[in-house]
């Protein structure tokens, strides 16, 4: 059984503090189903990356960078158009000194 994405969120974000981060819901969508991007800043580099749900042919849930740039408005625009698409997705914050994501799912490509 999935877990119904607001409370998968609040533990992304519950993780992320425990870890010395800080996380914020940004946009908030379908609390049962909807679709999750997590943007990770690293202010000490100036950088950021943003990782959307993704499954797996064998229906594995994994996450990839549907970008390939670490520009804050590159991807600032990608979750625009996103939000427009789909009015159900999340997004989460999380600034972090060392620019981790605090996913506990495979992360491919970072």
């Amino acid at each position: 059984m999935l877990l119904s994405t607001d409370v998968w969120v609040a533990a992304l974000i519950r993780r992320a503090e425990l870890g010395g981060a800080f996380a914020v819901v940004a946009r908030k969508g379908d609390a049962r189903a909807g679709s999750v991007l997590v943007k990770t800043l690293n202010r000490r580099e100036g950088t950021a990356r943003l990782y959307a749900e993704a499954t797996r042919g064998d229906g594995e849930r994994v996450w990839m960078q549907p970008l390939a740039s670490d520009s804050e408005a590159d991807l600032d625009a990608y979750v625009g158009r996103t939000a427009r698409i789909d009015p159900d997705v999340w997004v989460v914050e999380i600034e972090d000194a060392q620019g981790r994501h605090f996913l506990t799912e495979p992360v491919e490509g970072g």
